[in-house]
């Protein structure tokens, strides 16, 4: 008894996942762009260090100036949203059935959001700047969840099923 796998089955599922990703950057980035003061403050805060323990050995790091915590807020919504336009194409792709190139460009949106949320607010935020101290400013639970999200979404684009089928010309 023969068994098949439904042929579109991955790559219908690399797409929905992918577009869901998407649909979460592009929220988070308009987000941030139509209430800019809410998660400005969290910014200020998490670069001032003024709700952690204040530690003489960490402060140091800390960053007051406005002009610098604003730049790298604009900095973080400008990554969000060229991580959602890039996730948005990479769907489109996966919806025309170019699954090498959906696989190119959602890898990169992915990426990109593996990094921002990885890099950029577990470890920046969450270790450089001691987010993790603050009882008001910490973020590392809600980045988690979009790293753990992204890098499943990840996994999925590059499964097996989503490749094109190649015939063996043996």
């Amino acid at each position: 008894m023969a068994t098949t796998t439904p042929r579109g089955a991955l790559p219908l599922t690399a797409a929905l996942l992918t577009a869901s990703v998407a649909l979460y950057m592009a929220l988070v980035a308009f987000g941030n762009i139509t209430d800019f003061g809410t998660n400005q403050d969290f910014v200020r805060h998490v670069l001032a260090m003024d709700t952690t323990f204040k530690d003489d050995d960490l402060m140091w790091r800390a960053i007051t100036n406005e002009g610098v915590q604003d730049a790298a807020y604009v900095a973080i919504i400008v990554w969000e949203t060229a991580a959602a336009l890039v996730l948005l194409y990479g769907t489109w792709l996966w919806a025309r059935h170019d699954h090498a190139r959906a696989r190119r460009f959602s890898t990169y949106g992915l990426l990109m959001t593996m990094l921002l949320f990885g890099g950029g607010f577990m470890a920046i935020g969450g270790e450089w700047f001691a987010m993790w101290q603050s009882e008001d400013w910490n973020g590392l639970d809600a980045a988690l969840r979009v790293f753990v999200f992204s890098g499943v979404v990840l996994l999925v684009n590059h499964l097996p099923g989503t490749q094109a089928e190649r015939r063996d010309t043996r």
